[in-house]
């Protein structure tokens, strides 16, 4: 018996197939083939890439509590900390990225923040929002006491380890802040490329701002940049723009992240009594003929990046990294780079920006594609953090880079979703300056949808 299909129900299919509802537009998921990224900047000279190889070194290296342990032979780790070490957070697709993951076609690994949790005998309990297959995170309180807070509360603590005798710090009561709504998370940000941005002054950053003002004032973009509060001048690291230079990006996570006080931030946190094992700063300028981290006035200073503090060598690394190599081009990809233009996604994604004087070779007067215009925007209550940094308030996030995103396991400040479409969606939410861009993207049919997210995922 042939079954046939009402007018009504014939015309409903019609109209869904023309709008592309029933051929939904998919994430094509991270990219596969090789990294990328994770090498130094091409044009250097074999001296500076001699510096960015000895800092790569310094950025793997893995700390303990005294470096006394093997294998963890860096010093200062906590009495709080969030990982071990910089290479560990920023690994995917290589050394310098983002969070890794189990998904990753480069190198597939669970959240080493699991395991870290009781590493060398510490006696930590794994939070509930750190998982094997999700992000590595840090935890930020919106309150304490009731009063305003928004500092970082590290994940755990080094009571129990065995370089680590009497210490007893309890980890932050984590189970009362969830079940409250009173955390909020960050992921790490790559830092492939950040020496362009450094060296982008500030007079180019407002000048390709103020060049699409009329465009963004009609779909209702605004924007402005976090500065310093000291000299007026703009701040561009950090999920909101907080950080004013690569030295103070690196000196600072070091400090928190891992624990390690340095000298850029030269007092131990958590420093509570039978938790301190050494001097501060823990990470200082080495000098030559010294292997200990206490300076040596009697000796003459040495050029290498062995002879510089761990702060010093992370920006460094961070300073001479190569931004990651995009996928190949294809049709679909070149459409849907003028779909990212005429939707407006571009108006904050700002593709390229120009280098100023650069003390590196070759990095001058560079004109490159962070897909940033590295300004806060209004993002809408619906991935509001309650936090509060400069002049950013609780709504508002620098503009994300998007170059690298192509290999990218997890999207937006708190690794929410790892499919770019959600990611896409969250942007549409109350007061999101973005509304009529995703508008404009939800209006597009199934194959330009595609092409654009296809295009994303080449970046």
């Amino acid at each position: 018996m042939t079954t046939r299909l009402s007018p009504l129900v014939l015309c409903l299919c019609t109209v869904l197939l023309s709008t592309g509802y029933l051929s939904a537009q998919n994430d094509p998921g991270p990219r596969s083939g090789p990294a990328g990224a994770g090498s130094f900047y091409p044009t250097l000279n074999s001296n500076e890439q001699a510096l960015f190889n000895e800092a790569l070194e310094d950025f793997k290296e893995v700390d303990s509590v005294t470096g006394s342990l093997p294998g963890e032979e860096g010093k200062g780790l906590g009495p709080a900390f969030n990982g071990n070490s910089c290479a560990q957070c920023h690994s995917q697709p290589a050394i310098g990225g983002s969070s890794p993951g189990l998904k990753s076609l480069q190198n597939p690994i669970a959240n080493p923040q699991v395991a870290l949790a009781t590493l060398d005998g510490a006696s930590n309990t794994v939070p509930s929002f750190i998982t094997t297959d999700g992000p590595m995170r840090e935890a930020r309180f919106i309150l304490s006491n009731g009063l305003k807070d928004g500092g970082v509360h590290d994940l755990y603590t080094i009571a129990g380890r065995s370089d680590a005798p009497g210490c007893n710090l309890a980890q932050p009561d984590f189970v009362t802040a969830v079940n409250t709504g009173n955390v909020i998370f960050r992921i790490p940000t790559p830092i492939f490329g950040l020496g362009l941005v450094e060296a982008t002054s500030d007079a180019t950053l407002q000048s390709s701002f103020n060049a699409s003002a009329n465009a963004r004032a009609a779909l209702k973009i605004g924007g402005k940049f976090n500065t310093n509060g000291n000299d007026g001048t703009m701040t561009r690291f950090g999920w909101k723009a907080q950080n004013k230079s690569l030295m103070v990006f690196v000196g600072e996570a070091y400090n928190v992240e891992q624990g390690v006080s340095n000298e850029v931030f030269p007092n131990e946190r958590s420093a509570v009594p039978g938790c301190i094992f050494n001097n501060s700063p823990e990470d200082s300028t080495r000098f030559l003929n010294d292997n200990s981290s206490s300076p040596n006035f009697g000796s003459s200073i040495g050029t290498s990046a062995e002879m510089g503090s761990d702060a010093i060598n992370f920006a460094l690394f961070s300073r001479l990294s190569a931004p990651p190599t995009p996928g190949t081009s294809t049709s679909s990809t070149q459409n849907g780079a003028a779909l990212f233009a005429s939707t407006g996604c571009s108006l904050c994604h700002t593709p390229t920006l120009t280098t100023g004087k650069s003390p590196f070779t070759g990095m001058s007067n560079v004109t490159y594609n962070p897909y940033s215009d590295f300004a806060l925007h209004n993002m809408g209550k619906g991935l509001s953090d309650g936090i509060t940094q400069g002049a950013a308030g609780s709504q508002q996030f620098r503009t994300a880079p998007l170059w690298g995103l192509g290999q990218r396991l997890f999207f937006l400040h708190d690794g929410r979703t790892s499919d770019l479409v959600v990611a896409i969606e969250d942007h549409n939410s109350i007061g999101s300056e973005a509304i009529q861009v995703v508008k404009a993207y939800n209006k597009l049919n199934a194959t330009q949808q595609q092409d654009l997210l296809n295009f994303l995922r080449s970046l």
